[in-house]
């Protein structure tokens, strides 16, 4: 576990790397026929319905920490396009404080992330042109967490599921990553500045008392639709393939095991075979679950 949980915090600084620099750009990538829109929050996120004569099935996805909307690599971005090939829609949004969306990074919290995702879901589901009995929910390491409680707390909302790279107890891996003094620090002082290594960011410490607001193991099987785990044989999140596919509620639940991947599907390296695998996988899942 300790060996994952290293290589999961030189992934991590890679993912944070590339976010900051999709941050840096004029403008974010779109995909042809994509929407950015703004929720009444001020949350950004970019839409992607495509054409078809009845309402399509919608895909929400949630991006991991200290990361955008498109996710690292452009993930999110390329599988919002595989989804459109298949005649699925998609919404990926900036959690409030990050991205392009409105908000400061300091007040960033878990419950805040939930509402962020629960507000989405409220707009796709008054949208036209959307199936709203036929919506699926992806995350991203901390998006996947995020995943698990909207869904937890929204349990007939989605009908599919999808995790990559994600952990169990927040808590947990956050003391891991960013340690324990870190939120010392900001029990102390209301917020703490931590060094990423290529930039400065700054959590407020109802970040850190928040990772505590919700139990994975409570919310997760009130989660009753299709449920597929994917994970990378070198990641730490590997270790709880097994948990998720076991405790899913759904009669349809796969486990996606990436053998030689890191926690972000080595997507930053010239080499895309991984990254694209677990792109076309999660594209074919929702297609045969939605």
């Amino acid at each position: 576990m300790k060996l994952r949980l290293t290589l999961f915090a030189l992934t991590l600084v890679g993912l944070l790397s590339f976010a900051g620099i999709a941050l840096a750009q004029d403008a974010v990538p779109v995909n042809a026929g994509e929407t950015v829109i703004t929720l009444e929050n001020g949350v950004v996120g970019t839409l992607a319905l495509p054409e078809s004569d009845a309402p399509v099935p919608v895909v929400l996805m949630l991006h991991g920490f200290a990361s955008s909307r498109n996710e690292v690599g452009d993930m999110y971005l390329r599988l919002a396009a595989a989804l459109s090939e298949r005649g699925i829609g998609s919404l990926r949004i900036d959690f409030s404080g990050w991205g392009e969306s409105a908000g400061n990074m300091v007040d960033s919290t878990v419950s805040g992330m939930v509402a962020d995702a629960e507000l989405a879901l409220q707009y796709l589901t008054g949208l036209e042109g959307v199936d709203a009995s036929r919506l699926g929910i992806l995350g991203f390491s901390l998006g996947g967490g995020i995943t698990v409680f909207t869904a937890g707390e929204n349990p007939d909302a989605f009908k599919s599921m999808a995790l990559w790279s994600t952990f169990g107890n927040l808590h947990d891996i956050f003391i891991e990553e960013l340690s324990q003094e870190n939120f010392d620090a900001a029990a102390a002082n209301g917020q703490v500045e931590i060094d990423l290594g290529w930039r400065m960011i700054t959590l407020g410490n109802g970040f850190f008392t928040g990772l505590e607001d919700y139990d994975y193991q409570t919310e997760f099987p009130n989660f009753t639709g299709s449920l597929m785990v994917v994970a990378g044989s070198e990641d730490g999140s590997a270790d709880f393939l097994d948990w998720y596919r076991e405790n899913a509620q759904g009669a349809l639940r796969a486990s996606y095991l990436v053998p030689g991947a890191d926690h972000i599907y080595n997507v930053l390296t010239d080499d895309q075979t991984l990254a694209e695998a677990t792109i076309k996988t999660t594209a074919d899942w929702f297609a045969m679950t939605l």
